[in-house]
């Protein structure tokens, strides 16, 4: 059992909290206790598929997104974790004439703030990616410096290093209670104990409302399943594989070991918690599939999954302190796809909150209260 009382309590063992917990030790804060109801990884991080892009539509997310992929550079080294980050680009495929419309000032914001990033013709395409059908494409975006990596690889190298650095790390911990008083966190129950704490850091994902509930704050996170298949050893389609991303129909597909993984979001599906496999929706997998790249046709089923996004309604995580007027509650929550990838970068943002009281980074998209007061510009690059 956990000591009963610390400086900060993280909760949630996905990269987000193991991300924060290692930073906020790293910046002198090591009476941090990190709780996850079951394993490290074991929710939507486990599940994800790994991609990493700075291509997106708001300024805030890039910058984001470009400190991480920094880090992501050199998580082995600093991390001495292995983590199969492939850098084999990302892939935009657009068929919409606004789609493309918005792809086009989307790169022309991009390059302005350093992201490597090119607008590719089909014929352009075809060199990158011969065996895609490109019949109905107007164009597309292609990030080299984008790619994937192995999410559970990435938690556990946070983890180790949170370890080691003084962070004490529970697993199989549920939080059933969050203590306020006077307007402020006192500490959390667990169980029947409780352990004392002023600062308590929501990074639960798909459970982050009913976290926030537990302090009296109303998040507007909702969970959705995403479905995911993978094939067998398929050698057609040669390497290096970019994460090519069919953007109407939020299709996309990128090398897995050594067969080809693919997915993509059933936008009539209502939230829920479900990660059961749907074999019907599969079948709309495969058939987007091999409509794209007709090879696919040859592959053999080998594995699928389900796991979960955490999405806002405008596809914009909640990021910061004190989260509705709860002095002591933070909360990194409502990445809508995005958590994995942005992880590093936030969990240092968290972090400086925590310890200065600010951070250099420009957070103010990602407040609760941008809801409220009808300041919300969402997020384009979302699949």
């Amino acid at each position: 059992m956990p000591k009963n009382s610390a400086e900060v309590i993280v909760i949630g063992g996905g990269v987000m909290g193991t991300s924060t917990a290692y930073h906020l030790a790293k910046l002198g804060c090591r009476d941090v206790i990190l709780l996850e109801k079951d394993q490290l990884a074991s929710g939507s991080t486990g599940l994800s598929v790994g991609g990493i892009r700075q291509q997106f539509s708001s300024k805030a997310n890039i910058r984001i997104c470009q400190e991480s992929v920094k880090v992501f550079e050199r998580f082995e080294e600093e991390f001495e974790t292995e983590i199969d980050f492939r850098q084999h680009g990302y892939l935009f495929l657009s068929t919409e004439p606004q789609d493309w419309a918005d792809f086009q000032d989307d790169v022309a914001l991009q390059k302005s703030l350093g992201v490597p990033v090119q607008l590719l013709s089909p014929e352009e395409i075809a060199e990158i990616a011969p065996y895609l059908y490109l019949e109905d494409v107007i164009g597309g975006t292609f990030g080299p410096a984008d790619g994937y990596a192995d999410p559970h690889s990435v938690d556990m190298g946070f983890a180790k290093m949170a370890r080691r650095l003084g962070v004490e790390i529970y697993e199989g911990t549920e939080v059933t209670g969050i203590q306020v008083e006077g307007g402020r966190v006192r500490g959390v129950t667990i169980t029947q104990d409780q352990v004392s704490a002023p600062v308590v850091v929501n990074t639960a994902g798909p459970w982050a409302a009913q976290v926030g509930r537990m302090a009296g704050v109303e998040l507007p996170v909702q969970p959705y399943r995403r479905q995911v298949l993978v094939t067998e050893p398929f050698e057609p389609i040669p390497d290096p594989v970019p994460l090519v991303l069919d953007f109407a129909p939020s299709f996309y597909f990128r090398r897995e070991g050594a067969g080809i993984l693919m997915g993509m979001t059933d936008k009539d599906e209502p939230p829920s918690f479900n990660t059961n496999v749907d074999w019907d929706f599969l079948d709309q997998i495969v058939d987007k599939a091999v409509y794209r790249a007709p090879v696919l046709e040859r592959a053999g089923l080998m594995r699928s999954w389900g796991g979960l996004y955490s999405i806002t309604p405008d596809d914009n995580p909640v990021i910061g302190g004190h989260i509705g007027g709860v002095e002591g509650f933070y909360c990194a929550v409502g990445f809508s796809g995005h958590g994995f990838q942005q992880s590093p970068a936030v969990g240092r943002i968290l972090a400086e909150l925590i310890t200065s009281g600010q951070t250099s980074f420009d957070i103010r998209p990602f407040r609760l209260e941008r809801f409220e007061e009808g300041e919300v510009v969402g997020e384009k690059r979302v699949v």
